[in-house]
């Protein structure tokens, strides 16, 4: 089975009705794809009361992919605000636990920052957040080419099969080291993901100024009917390895992403069942 989602609900005009109110967006959304990447868990460890409403406003079998918050990552800026790791780990479990019971969890994406690269140290930091987060399906997304590089591909990849983690696939500009080749391998046969970042060469490395303003650039980008096509052919190919295959757009910055997952969804032939009722023909048509 494959899947297309966005990252994030919030900024994707395209598939909002026209009365909609901030508040009904993730419905709208949830009228179109049937799997989000839940990003504001990197931000903030979400108390309880978000994620049980953002279960009551989906279908039964809506999935989300929730992004590890910060501290666990090595993001963070800064003190951990939290006692410990331990407590900060704890807390994050707690949140996920509704997710999880109302079977909507379909992973915990851990994406590791550009620094994070292929030594000793950081793969011991691997296993201990597997510890810590025992009991969930993981997604590993690496940024340091280190990872990829000739004499460590075939064990990266390896060494994620014998932890049971998920190898999550980026594609994304080949800027120099800044940059991780694109890997269509699965790493379990359950489970597999792509991440499409886009392919803005010149954005994606920060030349300085705001992180905001370089985030906006970062992930501006259309994909165009030829890239998707070798996409498609990737992900035709990760459907023989995975019994799942999520696909999320997460060039949003322009506002391209919903249109190029429509359009990706009818390069596949693709329907979804059991959205929201609130279905929109916007797209029809295009």
């Amino acid at each position: 089975m494959i899947e297309i989602g966005l990252t994030g609900w919030g900024d994707h005009p395209d598939v909002y009705a026209p009365s909609s109110t901030a508040k009904e967006k993730l419905m709208d959304y949830s009228s179109h794809f049937p799997i989000v990447e839940l990003d504001a868990t990197f931000y903030a460890i979400q108390p309880e009361r978000n994620i049980r409403k953002w279960i009551r406003e989906t279908p039964d079998h809506f999935g989300f992919i929730v992004k590890a918050y910060q501290g666990m990552t090595g993001h963070l800026r800064g003190e951990l605000p939290y006692e410990s790791k331990e407590e900060m780990f704890e807390l994050f479990r707690l949140s996920m636990e509704p997710l999880q019971e109302a079977d909507k969890l379909s992973l915990i994406l851990v994406q590791f920052p550009p620094w994070f690269d292929c030594v000793k140290e950081n793969v011991d930091e691997i296993r201990y957040i597997c510890k810590r987060l025992e009991g969930f399906d993981i997604g590993i997304e690496f940024r340091h080419q280190s990872w990829y590089a000739e004499e460590f591909r075939e064990k990266t990849l390896q060494f994620l099969r014998e932890n049971n983690l998920i190898h999550v696939i980026a594609d994304e500009p080949q800027a120099g080291t800044g940059s991780v080749p694109f890997i269509p391998s699965a790493t379990r046969s359950d489970k597999a993901v792509i991440r499409l970042h886009g392919r803005n060469v010149a954005g994606w490395q920060n030349p300085g100024g705001s992180r905001e303003h370089w985030r906006k650039v970062r992930y501006l980008y259309d994909y165009t009917d030829r890239e998707l096509q070798g996409i498609q052919t990737a992900v035709e190919e990760l459907a023989q390895q995975s019994e799942y295959v999520a696909v999320i757009f997460n060039n949003n910055s322009g506002g391209h992403a919903a249109e190029n997952a429509k359009r990706f969804q009818k390069m596949l032939q693709l329907s979804f069942d059991d959205l929201a009722p609130k279905q929109l023909d916007i797209f029809e048509g295009e």
